[in-house]
């Protein structure tokens, strides 16, 4: 995960919400992917992979949903936010890994 070193300054911030917004659209992306992968695949196996989708496309919005709020922390509120958003990226990151081993 991208850390901000103790000297969080404005740039710093603003470089982390860059490459952490470049990552959820990756992330968006990749979750387009296996949309089209579901609709080719019989009726078994939709129902398995929607499954996985679904948990992907939750913990994907819960991330976003972070990340809304670490774009309008205050300076003081700022590492408990961020660490907020860490944790759900990871939840995130292990759904996506889940996924990528089924699809």
């Amino acid at each position: 995960m991208i850390r901000l070193k103790p000297n969080n300054t404005i740039s710093n911030k603003k470089a982390y919400r860059e490459k952490i917004k470049a990552k959820i659209d990756k992330i968006d992306a990749r979750i387009d992917e296996f949309r089209a992968k579901i609709a080719q695949t019989e009726a078994e196996g939709r129902i398995r992979y929607n499954s996985i989708l679904e948990d992907l496309s939750q913990k994907r919005d819960n991330a976003e949903a972070k990340f809304d709020e670490l774009q309008d922390a205050s300076e003081s509120a700022w590492d408990d936010v961020q660490q907020g958003f860490e944790n759900a990226w990871e939840e995130l990151d292990q759904s996506f890994q889940r996924a990528l081993r089924n699809f």
